[in-house]
């Protein structure tokens, strides 16, 4: 079959090659997805350039891409929820890496069946940004009703399906974008939306109980300047917290020099008796089933940027690469 690989660290115009490699064998817990759509993430350009190198190097050439929907192929013998014929869609695990190829392996727990007004396309943009939402307002901050959140680059992958499912759990949604994206977030229903090129959130009166911060950097300890005291922030772009890190699984130097690195807003957080959390969102068939519920219902729409063919798919990576997509960039595998 064809997949896109990553060959070495680097950019997508010279790290990436469409090579022939076989059809994975699946488990006995798997499916063998046949791709239809695949979907980018600012992770696969962020890995592919070597940003994760202190959580492991990559063994290449190795495959690339998290988000598929297609239909189950072949199921493993002890599946009970899948059967060959299913259209399904899955943020697949760590080990099965490589969503822009023809065939695909899931965990039969990480996939669900697609929201059943949504296509493939529109299916295949879900899978990490809808996970990365739920978990980051549900599970996480467990944002409740009146309550008012920040939601940072609100014309995002992530941005768009969050500011969705925020107004979904009753909250009070502002959210940054850029001019030519504001009228976009204010149709996804965003209370108040500010233009970063006109103005500073800082300059906001408002205080917040929930920043979600998606883009790191100086935004970070930036959060608790708005925040109210016992507040909540989540991240997942910003310094990785003990929690978070444990979960990771990493070595004790590793973890103090990720702490040494994070001490600002550490300290920051308990000086305002606040709540701050890393996310690194996990692969859920079970939150993916209610996350389609959401879509069917008409609570969240997909918002997609550009679809591309597969063999554009270097393409694809590097427009999202740019940072200027609204919503998601999809890559059809199947015509």
């Amino acid at each position: 079959m064809k997949s896109l690989m990553m060959t070495k660290y680097g950019d997508a115009g010279t790290s990436l090659k469409v090579q022939e490699v076989p059809i994975p064998n699946f488990g006995k817990n798997q499916i063998l997805i046949k791709t239809h759509s695949a979907s980018f993430n600012p992770i696969d350009y962020k890995i592919l350039r070597g940003d994760f190198k202190a959580m492991g190097k990559i063994q290449f050439p190795k495959g690339i891409g998290r988000d598929v929907s297609g239909i189950v192929e072949k199921v493993g013998k002890n599946v009970k929820n899948f059967k060959a014929g299913d259209k399904v869609y899955s943020r697949i695990a760590e080990d099965f890496v490589g969503t822009m190829a023809e065939y695909v392996i899931s965990n039969d727990n990480d996939a669900a069946l697609i929201p059943s007004n949504l296509s493939f396309d529109e299916s295949a943009s879900i899978p990490l940004a809808g996970l990365t939402s739920y978990q980051a307002l549900v599970d996480v901050v467990k944002l409740s009703s009146g309550e008012n959140i920040l939601i940072h680059a609100g014309s995002g992958g992530v941005g768009t399906i969050a500011i969705q499912l925020a107004k979904h759990l009753g909250a009070n949604v502002t959210s940054t974008t850029s001019t030519k994206n504001v009228k976009l977030v204010k149709d996804l229903g965003a209370d108040k939306v500010i233009d970063y090129t006109k103005h500073s959130y800082l300059d906001e009166s408002a205080k917040f109980d929930v920043v979600f911060d998606t883009l790191g950097g100086e935004h970070t300890l930036n959060a608790f300047k708005v925040l109210k005291d016992g507040g909540r922030v989540v991240s997942i772009s910003g310094a990785l917290d003990s929690i978070t890190a444990k979960q990771f699984g990493l070595n004790k130097f590793v973890r103090l020099i990720l702490a040494f690195q994070a001490r600002k807003v550490t300290k920051t957080a308990a000086k305002m008796n606040a709540m701050y959390r890393f996310l690194f969102m996990s692969s859920s068939g079970a939150q993916l089933k209610k996350i389609a519920k959401l879509y069917e219902s008409g609570s969240i729409k997909p918002v997609i940027d550009k679809t591309y063919d597969f063999k554009s798919s270097i393409q694809a990576l590097e427009y999202l690469s740019t940072g200027r997509a609204k919503g998601k960039v999809i890559v059809k595998i199947v015509k």
